[in-house]
């Protein structure tokens, strides 16, 4: 062999050699990475594994037991409102976290939460078993109550939003994956009259406005869909206004929120984690509960950002009954809208 070919061999053979034992050091790690993601209850999936993520941490134990926690949202003087879904009432958190009961309901589990101008506190409540729904609304106090939408009107209300004329968006949760029979609609606010804003959805969720009130922003349950609609007036989509920027993988999206910016945070039950996307429904961010990736704290169904502050408060509940219910306070990309868009 010429001595030119046998040195260049000894050099190949020591780089190639090299790289060899560099792969066998670096393989074995990624892989085992890998494996243990996918090992967990709810990995995040690849395409958002390299979206920016934030860690929630705990901030309030609502309750020891296995209850869910649904319909975040504050008022004006930074009380946060959520409901108690398995024992059917809605809660107040004070800023010093005290916490007390502002109205039982009886035939119905409340789920979602928003306040009017005026003050009241209007409730989306649900009876699954019979397929029947109901709106009402109290004052901040729990007393005066009213039947906003009867549940003999056939709709499943699941999540409301209010927009700038006193008027609100709700989510309407019936049908399947394979039977889209519920929809998003729209209560007018001189007779609460109800009209069709985008029907045939499977188990319609959350519900968002921009905080302009030019965007509407709906999560399909049932399908693990992002609906973005642009708005030419009041329940009215503009042409070629309605589009799904997202589809979600694994399980589903619930509840969500806008912030002062523009962007949309999605909670995501099941995964115990909040995914957030800017204005054009494009993923910007993450926020992850803490235990999650031993399968705790999974059912994060809504959350709420506190008014002109960047601080964000999830509501979860879990699958293990020694954990309870909780709150998670993490930081949220914009301020907090005021608690009614029609101020």
């Amino acid at each position: 062999m010429h001595p030119f070919l046998s040195r260049f061999s000894l050099v190949a053979f020591l780089v190639l050699g090299g790289l060899g034992i560099l792969a066998a050091q670096n393989v074995p790690a990624h892989a085992a990475t890998a494996a243990t993601q996918t090992r967990e209850p709810v990995p995040v999936p690849p395409a958002e594994q390299n979206v920016k993520a934030d860690a929630a941490k705990l901030w309030f134990t609502a309750s020891d037991e296995n209850h869910v926690l649904e319909g975040a949202a504050f008022d004006h003087n930074g009380n946060l409102f959520f409901c108690d879904v398995t024992a059917r009432r809605v809660l107040r958190l004070t800023p010093d976290k005290q916490l007390s009961t502002v109205v039982a309901l009886d035939a119905f589990a409340p789920g979602g939460l928003a306040f009017h101008k005026d003050g009241r506190l209007f409730i989306a409540a649900l009876d699954m078993e019979k397929g029947l729904g109901t709106i009402v609304a109290v004052r901040p106090d729990g007393t005066r109550m009213e039947t906003i939408l009867p549940a003999d009107a056939g709709y499943m209300p699941n999540d409301l939003v209010f927009d700038r004329e006193g008027g609100f968006y709700f989510t309407d949760f019936k049908g399947t994956a394979t039977e889209p029979k519920g929809g998003v609609y729209y209560a007018t606010p001189a007779d609460w009259e109800i009209k069709p804003v985008l029907p045939h959805l499977a188990m319609a969720n959350g519900i968002a406005l921009s905080p302009d009130g030019a965007t509407l922003w709906a999560t399909e349950f049932g399908r693990n869909l992002l609906h973005r609609m642009e708005l030419a007036g009041p329940a009215a989509i503009a042409p070629i206004g309605s589009t799904v920027p997202y589809h979600f993988t694994g399980p589903a999206p619930d509840s969500m929120r806008t912030d002062i910016d523009g962007n949309v945070y999605v909670a995501l039950y099941g995964q115990g984690r909040i995914l957030i996307f800017n204005e054009n429904g494009i993923p910007i961010g993450q926020i992850l509960l803490p235990g999650r990736e031993q399968g705790k704290n999974l059912l994060s169904t809504s959350l709420a950002i506190r008014p002109g502050e960047k601080e964000l408060y999830a509501v979860a509940g879990n699958n293990a009954k020694t954990e309870g219910a909780r709150v998670f306070q993490a930081k949220a990309f914009g301020g907090g809208l005021p608690p009614s868009a029609s101020k």
